[in-house]
């Protein structure tokens, strides 16, 4: 469980949009770790977290990008039923809000990666390592 950097860019609601900035990354030698879009009617916001956020963000500009970045956790967390619940009680019995989430596994992994933009990301981080995540 970590505090990271995320990523979030405006990009055009276009065919091939997206696989040109995973083909610069790759270039580059950036690897995303987490990854949501969402679109609008003429372009999508893009969030992830990556390897190098500095080097994503300086190529992102470069090719006149938009990148705001934000705290988010990251969590290994145990694919089964009631474990997002209890990760979700005990923030919200500690007073910390969660503004977003996003998560996948594969349905027989054992853990999968949630990616949690909370109000207060330090008292998430104290609060969650109460918890057994396993």
């Amino acid at each position: 469980m970590e505090i990271a950097k995320q990523l979030a860019v405006f990009l055009d609601n276009r065919p091939g949009a997206l696989a040109r900035v995973c083909e610069a990354f790759a270039e580059k030698g950036i690897n995303i770790h987490a990854l949501t879009t969402s679109d609008t009617v003429d372009h999508s916001v893009v969030r992830m977290v990556v390897d190098n956020p500095q080097s994503a963000i300086w190529l992102l500009e470069e090719n006149g990008g938009m990148v705001v970045e934000d705290e988010v956790l990251l969590i290994d967390n145990a694919n089964k039923p009631g474990a997002l619940a209890d990760l979700a009680r005990a923030l919200g019995k500690a007073g910390v809000n969660i503004e977003y989430l996003y998560c996948a596994t594969a349905p027989k992994s054992r853990k999968g990666l949630l990616v949690l933009r909370v109000d207060d990301a330090p008292k998430a981080l104290d609060t969650l390592k109460e918890l057994p995540l396993d």
